[in-house]
């Protein structure tokens, strides 16, 4: 990824959760919240209502090359949360960009 990081502190989390905005569709839900920063942070979250291990895992991965793929449409200096549905499981990593980037159109976070 080239201007993005992972969000890793919860207090990070809870900041965009209690004071950004979201939107949802049937595969995710973004979060997101301006970060005063040069570059995006990015947290993925697939509770185990999704499935095991190994599907969570391999959720975070599509979404996470999804949004790679797609990371220059993305304006610079904000904080994103994404949380997977259960309907996510089985979908590719097309259906997951398209998801991505309509939600941020939205949210009109994009370029």
């Amino acid at each position: 990824m080239k201007f993005s990081e992972s969000l890793k502190k919860p207090e990070d989390f809870k900041n965009v959760y209690r004071k950004g905005r979201s939107n949802a569709d049937e595969n995710m839900v973004l979060y997101f919240r301006n970060n005063g920063l040069q570059i995006n942070r990015i947290g993925i979250v697939a509770t185990k209502k999704t499935g095991n291990s190994v599907v969570r895992h391999r959720l975070t991965r599509l979404v996470r090359e999804a949004y790679r793929s797609k990371e220059g449409l993305f304006s610079k200096g904000i904080d994103l949360i994404i949380i997977l549905n259960k309907a996510s499981v089985g979908k590719k990593t097309g259906d997951m960009e398209e998801s991505l980037v309509s939600l941020a159109k939205r949210h009109n976070i994009l370029k």
